[in-house]
């Protein structure tokens, strides 16, 4: 995955990420690649103001062939969904590209991945159970 992060209040670190993708795309093959352009310090714009950034945001990531994201890291807003967006697709991209390098495995045939937790989205630990059952 390839991150291109600006700062939605910044016409001109919005400009900069086309060169940004640009120096990305020379260590990266560039058909191999997830691209995200992530809108940072949204909590620092009014509505307005993001509004008018959004829709110039929107046509860059466009142009990109980025998914878009606005967030904040001063309050959260949708750090955590992005960054499970991320590993989401990139998981999936890497199984995906297993198989097609697996003999032994095609696409179409189950792949069976395990884990012990219910909730794989879990931020806080478990605590253990008192007894045994």
């Amino acid at each position: 995955a390839i991150v291109i992060v600006f700062d939605v209040n910044d016409v001109a670190s919005l400009e900069h990420t086309r060169q940004w993708l640009a120096d990305a795309l020379k260590e990266n093959d560039p058909s191999n690649v997830i691209l995200f352009l992530v809108g940072s310090k949204k909590d620092l714009s009014t509505p307005a103001q993001y509004s008018l950034m959004e829709k110039d945001a929107l046509k860059v990531a466009q142009e990109m062939q980025a998914e878009y994201w606005a967030v904040s890291s001063l309050t959260g807003e949708n750090v955590r969904d992005f960054f499970f967006r991320v590993a989401a697709l990139t998981f999936e991209s890497s199984v995906l590209a297993e198989l097609e390098r697996s003999s032994a495995r095609k696409i179409g045939d189950t792949v069976r991945i395990s884990s012990n937790e219910s909730d794989l989205y879990l931020s806080a630990p478990r605590k253990k159970p008192k007894c045994c059952q």
